[in-house]
């Protein structure tokens, strides 16, 4: 019986990852999840026998991130100047932080739609065992 399909459609679905239920789906969801982690976490095998261990750690990574881009925008024109950072430089410091901003969020709508089709087609728990 084959998979379900989901989010084929979805303007947020990544475009490295194969669509859910298609062949090598999952292979291809969890390099790109894994790619959205600090380098130091390649030598987490559970995480990658596990997509949805991986998907779990990459959301909370995601958060995290956009917590601290959230506060450095909105700390920058209160701390910048004091550190001699010039009107033009904090203005394109707030322009790159808002784009990196909607860049997380679009990933992790990303990082979402992928656990939810983890879950729809069968990957959540294991991959293969250890």
């Amino acid at each position: 019986m084959p998979t379900t399909v989901l989010h084929t459609l979805s303007p947020d679905w990544p475009c490295q990852v194969k669509a859910p239920g298609t062949h090598d789906w999952e292979r291809t969801a969890t390099r790109w999840l894994r790619d959205l982690l600090p380098a130091r976490y390649a030598g987490y095998s559970m995480l990658t026998r596990h997509p949805v261990l991986l998907t779990r750690h990459v959301q909370l990574q995601l958060q995290h991130e956009m917590r601290a881009v959230r506060v450095a925008l909105e700390t920058s024109r209160a701390e910048l100047p004091s550190m001699g950072v010039t009107d033009g430089i904090i203005e394109n410091t707030i322009r790159m932080y808002a784009v990196e901003l909607e860049q997380l969020g679009r990933l992790a709508r990303g990082v979402r739609l992928i656990g939810d089709a983890l879950l729809v087609n069968g990957g959540g728990g294991r991959r293969r065992q250890q």
